[in-house]
């Protein structure tokens, strides 16, 4: 069996100014895509793997569509002397979203389809955030996507990806596709597995798996932030039992339908103002307060320095905050050198209409040695406020990113940092978790948000219609 591997894997909010080019993504080409720890499952398998390229990135803004076409014009040339192949697995996300383009995704898979022919059984593994068309269903067999978010399967959803092609290709069995689209669209925050209803929601996925002709159930939450028609919840199913598949699609469609009103935060929330009172007030510690209108991995700007005012405004002690990127602070921070007094203005560096700098007295305290001028990240303290900035746009979720700049959360009283959940380790340190339902590119209060392109009534931007789930097949199965 000969099986190609690629894929490009970003979410981009249309509401972030600031364009995705080239260098903002890790790029695996060729023998390094089988060789990084990513793509190692692969090795479980009898069959031959044969690499392209596949792109990631953080969420952030548009991809501009000169990136775009430069990657997907070296997977398809890439691709082309594999020919004939057995199979195509594509690891995708599916919010991208590219300047001048209605589904980025859609554009890619069926470019992709186009030169393996329709012969060549293709499988595809995505972000449960992504949004999904027709035209995606149209050129795929298979399809599967995390089940998780925070997103701790990942691994999980792409092996079930893969093992169904294998399964495929040595069976000569050839799954059908299919979905029902949901017009509901949340912020992942209101819709965390952790929490419910999304838990119990997501926890009919395996018995249906268990179905005789059923190969894999999928339940999309979709991308909220991504002002674009195609963007929705969706139950998709992969298997061989057309029946089967078209009765439990439209089953997951109506109880998540059904549960549209009761999906809330899994944590307490508030306005930035509320959530410093709480913090500074709190009896226990540490309060991980996350700012979440500025998310980066939701696809925020991640320079926003709201809270930071705010914190210095209520002169809120023993905060480490995990920060705010700010290219020209933290490079006046290295020119320095720590120890060195500075008067900085820190903030709205790449989205200056969206929100304002903080200017103050900062003393800086580490400096991260890196020879990669991108990865600078600077610890600079102000009062009680240790601040981290850094070159680029970057979360702080992992205990790791504190360490590594000599700084450890456990120990502080506040740790603010931009996130919507918290990572898996962050939230088990956090006593309590606040939520600060910040303004942003990623707000959570989508309804405040402009939606100039949508098609048809969603909710929460539409909130008394009727729906009946609608069962539509891919024309591979035609």
């Amino acid at each position: 069996m000969r099986i190609a591997i690629g894929g490009i894997h970003i979410e981009c909010s249309t509401y972030n100014p600031v364009l995705n080019e080239e260098k903002d993504f890790r790029v695996l080409r060729g023998a390094a895509l089988l060789e990084s720890p990513y793509f190692a499952f692969l090795r479980d398998y009898d069959a031959e793997f044969l690499p392209t390229i596949h792109a990631r990135a953080i969420a952030g803004g548009p991809v501009s569509r000169a990136t775009y076409e430069t990657f997907k014009s070296e997977f398809l040339e890439r691709l082309k002397p594999m020919l004939p192949l057995d199979g195509l697995y594509l690891a995708m996300h599916g919010a991208m979203y590219v300047e001048g383009m209605e589904d980025a995704e859609g554009d890619w898979i069926s470019a992709a389809r186009g030169l393996v022919g329709e012969q060549c059984t293709v499988s595809a593994s995505y972000d449960l955030h992504g949004n999904v068309t027709q035209h995606i269903i149209d050129a795929l067999d298979i399809y599967s996507t995390y089940r998780t978010a925070p997103h701790i399967d990942v691994e999980e959803t792409m092996r079930r990806s893969v093992s169904m092609l294998v399964k495929s290709l040595k069976t000569g069995v050839r799954p059908v596709v299919l979905w029902a689209p949901i017009p509901v669209v949340l912020p992942g925050e209101r819709t965390s597995t952790v929490d419910e209803p999304a838990n119990s929601l997501y926890a009919l996925l395996p018995d249906i798996d268990a179905m005789d002709g059923v190969w894999d159930a999928s339940l999309m939450v979709g991308y909220v932030w991504a002002d674009e028609p195609r963007a929705t919840a969706a139950a998709i199913m992969t298997g061989t039992d057309r029946a089967v598949l078209e009765r439990e699609a439209k089953r997951l469609a109506q109880a998540y339908w059904d549960a549209r009103g009761d999906f809330v935060f899994g944590c307490e929330t508030g306005s930035i103002e509320e959530c410093v009172a709480r913090a500074v007030a709190s009896p226990t510690a540490p309060v991980v307060l996350a700012e979440s209108g500025d998310n980066p991995t939701g696809g925020g700007v991640g320079d926003r320095a709201d809270v930071l005012a705010e914190l210095i405004a209520k002169d809120a002690t023993d905060v480490v905050f995990a920060g705010i990127a700010d290219k020209a602070a933290t490079e006046a921070c290295y020119a320095a050198g720590i120890g060195t007094g500075l008067d900085l203005s820190v903030g709205a560096s790449l989205d200056s209409q969206g929100s304002q700098p903080v200017t103050a007295r900062f003393i800086v305290k580490f400096l991260h040695e890196t020879a990669d001028p991108s990865d600078r990240q600077a610890v600079v303290s102000t009062g009680g406020i240790d601040l981290v900035l850094s070159a680029k746009r970057r979360p702080y979720h992992n205990i790791v990113d504190f360490t590594r700049l000599g700084l450890d959360p456990h120990r502080a009283k506040i740790i603010v940092v931009k996130s919507g959940y918290l990572s898996p380790e962050l939230a088990p340190i956090a006593n309590p978790n606040l939520m600060a339902l910040s303004p942003g590119v990623v707000d959570q209060f989508v309804e405040r948000l402009p939606r100039l392109r949508k098609q048809r009534q969603t909710y929460p931007f539409d909130k008394d219609f009727a729906f009946e789930p609608q069962v539509f097949l891919s024309a591979r199965a035609a």
